[in-house]
């Protein structure tokens, strides 16, 4: 069993067949890449991962746990925390108060502790923050307004955010996205980084064959919305069933 386990969903939209019976196994501490060609499913099941869409049948388990119909702020508490296409930073705020952001989770109507329930006071709440910070190498950085911010940083800045909330599951859309290729590698040395230092697994959604084959210890193909295969990125290269999927034609 995997630490997140998805058993045949399928999700519909009108006349539409966005996923069909999909299963997939995240084994933990692994990184798991989604990929396929535009129109594949992999934003639907993203979203059906993090509680956004309720599949039509089929389940979701994270942990032991059914994450449908469960509210964001429940699936973060339950130890999903998700890094955006575009990233989601409060551009008025400097990088150390963005960090701070997720200290707190709002519950029954009013702000309460989450992930560090057991912090006494500020200073040590900066302490956690800060080190969040020189994690993913953006200490220098913690008094700069995040507005003003390259995309490799604010995408490191959100890193940060999610990591602070000591997630299991870190789940990854398109991570770099509008990225020029020396800030891609950053950010795949990164999350190397990350992996090495947590027990933390990774689910991630990516165009980018070159960051796939760089981070992934498996591979799930998505086409039309249904698995083609799932293998090591080693057996993933050449597969005549992905390669049908991505160039139209048999190998």
């Amino acid at each position: 069993m995997g630490i997140l386990e998805v058993k045949g969903v399928n999700k519909r939209f009108g006349g539409l067949q966005a996923l069909g019976d999909v299963n997939l196994s995240v084994q933990e501490n692994t990184v798991h890449a989604i990929i396929g060609p535009n129109g594949a499913g992999k934003s639907t099941l993203l979203n059906c991962l993090v509680g956004k869409l309720i599949p039509d049948t089929g389940s979701v388990m994270f942990d032991g746990q059914s994450v449908l119909g469960r509210k964001p702020h429940e699936i973060n508490q339950m130890g999903i925390s998700r890094v955006f296409q575009t990233p989601e930073i409060f551009g008025d705020l400097t990088v150390l108060e963005n960090v701070l952001i997720p200290c707190f989770a709002r519950r029954d109507g009013a702000f309460r502790m989450h992930a560090f329930e057991t912090v006494a006071n500020e200073a040590e709440m900066i302490e956690k923050a800060m080190t969040m910070l020189e994690d993913v190498n953006m200490a220098d950085k913690r008094h700069m307004h995040s507005a003003s911010m390259s995309r490799g940083d604010k995408r490191r800045l959100e890193m940060a955010m999610c990591l602070v909330q000591e997630p299991k599951l870190l789940l990854l859309d398109e991570p770099t996205a509008g990225m020029a290729r020396a800030d891609t590698n950053n950010t795949i040395d990164l999350l190397k980084e990350i992996k090495a230092k947590r027990d933390i697994t990774m689910a991630i959604i990516e165009h980018d064959m070159h960051v796939v084959f760089s981070l992934a210890d498996r591979i799930t193909v998505l086409a039309q919305g249904t698995p083609l295969v799932e293998d090591t990125p080693e057996n993933i290269k050449g597969h005549p069933k992905v390669r049908e999927a991505y160039l139209g034609e048999s190998a």
